[in-house]
């Protein structure tokens, strides 16, 4: 962590609260996750054969996370050097850098559900929630709706910008394009199915990982900004994280749940099967819209406070 890597991640951080990913730029260039979902889906294809033993199967998912993760960090690399050369280069890193964030379209896309609620009702919401949660979402009332909704929130606020920025302030660039890299196989390849389960166990177990400590601050964060009910939130997280099915997806969400004073998870359908999920803040109320307000108002606490901590950090180690 040195103060160059932390200035670029600060301005990146502004540059994607204020404005989100460059519409404009990648109207004519592919986007950076775009392309690398291209690599996994190519190395899938072309090596995770099923007539292939599980030993095989394994073995070749670990080879092609491992080659796509040279392969990325050596062109960050190399955009990062290049552009250390060039006049104003610093810029279009932290725009790149921005593009592996994910603040704007987190709050967003979660915004979104809230007031398709309001305005569309229970199918609007349903319509909204679907766009960002993997569960059948048809038989979800407008609790389970809010539910899912604060969930991703709170998940995604860890895998989508606490985790990318913890690594790109250790690691600049290369650090916070790996971590993308991983992420994005993970959310490809990183399934229990027939066809993932051997091939794309290293990218599991890789995202669990790199996702360990920042999931745990992003509980942390989360209580920091809750306010009053700060503690309630940590008690909580401590309670009930470990009873979701991810090693780290139920820290965010449990101290979510805690600040809310709701209860997040439980039951729910996939792909027409009920998983008998446990539930974090088992003795909270069902979530209403004042609970999706308050949830989004913590996030951009979070994001508020991330920016000044890490801005500071970058003026002091500058010094």
């Amino acid at each position: 962590m040195d103060a160059p890597a932390l200035t670029l991640m600060a301005i990146a951080l502004l540059i994607d609260a204020l404005g989100g990913d460059p519409r404009i730029l990648y109207r004519h260039v592919p986007h950076p996750v775009t392309m690398m979902g291209w690599g996994i889906a190519f190395l899938d294809n072309a090596l995770n054969s099923p007539a292939r033993p599980v030993e095989y199967r394994r073995l070749a998912g670990a080879v092609s996370l491992g080659l796509l993760i040279i392969a990325t960090a050596a062109v960050a690399w190399s955009v990062h050097g290049l552009l250390a050369r060039v006049t104003g280069g610093w810029l279009v890193e932290a725009v790149l850098a921005s593009t592996l964030l994910a603040q704007r379209s987190l709050y967003d896309h979660v915004a979104a559900v809230h007031r398709a609620l309001i305005h569309e009702g229970l199918e609007g919401g349903r319509a909204a929630v679907s766009m960002i949660v993997g569960r059948d979402v048809r038989g979800l009332d407008e609790a389970g709706v809010r539910r899912a909704a604060i969930e991703s929130l709170a998940e995604n606020l860890s895998d989508g910008v606490v985790a990318p920025l913890f690594w790109g302030c250790l690691f600049g660039l290369p650090g916070i394009a790996v971590y993308k890299l991983v992420n994005t196989a993970d959310s490809m390849i990183g399934h229990r199915t027939p066809r993932h389960e051997a091939y794309g166990w290293a990218a599991a177990r890789m995202d669990d990982a790199l996702n360990w400590i920042p999931a745990r601050l992003s509980g942390v964060l989360i209580a920091l900004c809750a306010g009053a009910t700060a503690a309630r939130a940590l008690r909580v997280m401590r309670r009930d994280a470990r009873h979701h099915r991810s090693p780290n997806a139920g820290w965010p969400e449990a101290a979510m749940a805690g600040a809310l004073g709701v209860r997040l998870s439980g039951p729910r359908l996939y792909a027409g099967r009920m998983s008998a999920e446990p539930w974090l803040g088992v003795d909270g109320a069902d979530p209403g819209g004042h609970h999706m307000q308050r949830a989004l108002a913590i996030t951009v606490r979070v994001f508020v406070l991330l920016f000044v901590l890490v801005a500071a950090a970058a003026l002091i180690l500058s010094v």
